[in-house]
């Protein structure tokens, strides 16, 4: 809900619009604009506006102490004096718009909506000044495996809702698209669609390109900065590879989460911003937990809407489309025609395991399409590397039977291994290859008690 800061004496007015904009816009009054830093160090608003006729304080002046202390907000000014002389000053001074006080309802709602809808824009061009080149429509995804279709009929399902996504599988798989499509096909679709890749950013630098920074906060900070979280308001904002986070800036993130509030780095002020949110990781978030590396509250936080992607490999159907429409990408970006593959070079396509999964795919054929100088991809103008071989991890590497769940399996070893360790947990930790902090942690998920250990005396 935008809110919108009212600095008017007469209660008239102030009446006035309470009764025009009391539905879909947070209000707050500040009849005199007196002490104007106070307000606005502690709550930031989407729009201000602010009477021109001021007693007690001089307008102008104000207006100048407002977009010093906040300056990408917009400032409509409403007047009773047509003076030319006012209305070039503070159009000077940055107000977004002037009206005057015989305005109807429709006139103010229209400024209103014109105001929110230039700060949408500048936000979206600060951070998306490419052009978008990628179609999220449902049926643009390739989705001709088994497991591929059920996942996006849920996809459909979470993408109507608002709540929080998390898309878990492999690098390279395609969780970015995944979560563009969730928010192209949700009632944020006209807002803005913010990315941040957690593991591309230094650590030092990720708070600040997510809750952004005022002038001042550190050194090389010139002038103050918006973060994503602020510049994605009403929209959607997609956390990619969550798992990177620290654990100092996981407790801001939860706090976001929960009460859609932050401060910028090196700020005070409480600023509102309603996102949706949707994270992906190709890390276990479970065995990060059990290290102490992530915040068991966040996981349960973000855990809500889950979807796991699978890798290439297992969508065996999927690649033969996918490589085809990889491959017209590329040709028309690189200007040459080639007409498809060899059906050499499609049995080697669903033959191999692909660890670097969808990009190692498309690395690959672009690589076929520069060096091919015939109308068809040969197998010669190939590599297709072996993968490397990546040890299980070790409380998976004995698959459970059939009639048991993985939980269950799971379980019976850790029971397995403490009785062989006489129920020293340190012992059966390093039968099972795990480190004893892991252990412990699974021992409480699954209940397992024994009255040889103090605590459960």
């Amino acid at each position: 809900m935008p809110s919108i800061l009212i600095i008017e004496e007469k209660i008239k007015w102030k009446d006035f619009f309470k009764s025009i904009l009391i539905s879909g816009y947070d209000l707050t009054y500040w009849p005199n604009g007196d002490d104007i830093d106070h307000i606005l160090i502690h709550k930031e608003f989407d729009i201000i506006l602010l009477d021109l006729q001021l007693k007690i304080r001089d307008s102008l002046t104000l207006l100048n102490e407002i977009k010093q202390n906040s300056p990408h907000t917009p400032v409509i000014i409403i007047t009773n004096i047509n003076e030319t002389s006012l209305i070039v000053n503070a159009s000077r001074q940055g107000a977004y718009d002037i009206i005057f006080k015989s305005f109807s309802d429709e006139k103010i709602k229209l400024s209103l909506h014109r105001a929110l809808e230039t700060t949408h824009l500048k936000n979206e061009i600060d951070y998306l000044r490419h052009e978008q080149d990628v179609i999220y429509d449902f049926d643009k995804v390739i989705a001709f495996s088994p497991s591929m279709k059920e996942l996006i009929e849920t996809l459909k399902k979470f993408a109507k809702t608002d709540g929080t996504i998390l898309i878990t599988g492999e690098t390279g798989t395609g969780k970015s698209f995944l979560s563009g499509v969730a928010h192209f096909n949700s009632i944020r679709r006209d807002k803005p669609f913010i990315k941040i890749n957690c593991a591309n950013i230094p650590e030092t630098l990720l708070e600040s390109e997510l809750f952004g920074h005022e002038k001042g906060a550190f050194t090389g900070a010139n002038k103050t900065r918006i973060g994503r979280l602020e510049q994605a308001r009403g929209g959607t904002v997609f956390l990619d590879e969550i798992g990177e986070i620290n654990i100092s800036l996981q407790t801001k993130l939860l706090r976001f989460l929960e009460e859609k509030s932050f401060e910028r780095v090196g700020g005070n002020k409480t600023i509102h911003s309603d996102v949706r949110f949707i994270a992906s990781t190709n890390r276990y978030l479970e065995n990060l937990i059990s290290e102490g590396r992530f915040r068991e509250d966040l996981y349960y936080r973000i855990n809500v809407l889950r979807l796991h992607l699978p890798p290439l490999r297992e969508r065996k159907d999927c690649i033969e489309p996918m490589a085809n429409f990889i491959l017209n990408k590329i040709c028309r970006n690189l200007k040459k025609k080639v007409l498809g593959f060899s059906p050499e070079v499609i049995e080697a396509f669903k033959n191999y395991s692909w660890p670097g999964n969808i990009r190692q795919l498309a690395n690959s054929i672009e690589r076929g399409v520069i060096l091919e100088e015939t109308d068809w991809i040969h197998p010669e103008n190939f590599m297709l590397p072996e993968p490397i071989q990546k040890p299980a991890p070790p409380e998976l590497i004995t698959p459970p039977p059939e009639t048991q769940t993985l939980k269950e399996h799971e379980k019976e070893m850790i029971l397995n291994a403490l009785e062989d360790s006489l129920w020293v947990q340190a012992e059966a930790a390093k039968k099972l290859g795990i480190t004893p902090r892991a252990l412990n942690y699974r021992i409480r998920q699954y209940g397992i008690t024994h009255t040889k250990w103090r605590k459960n005396k």
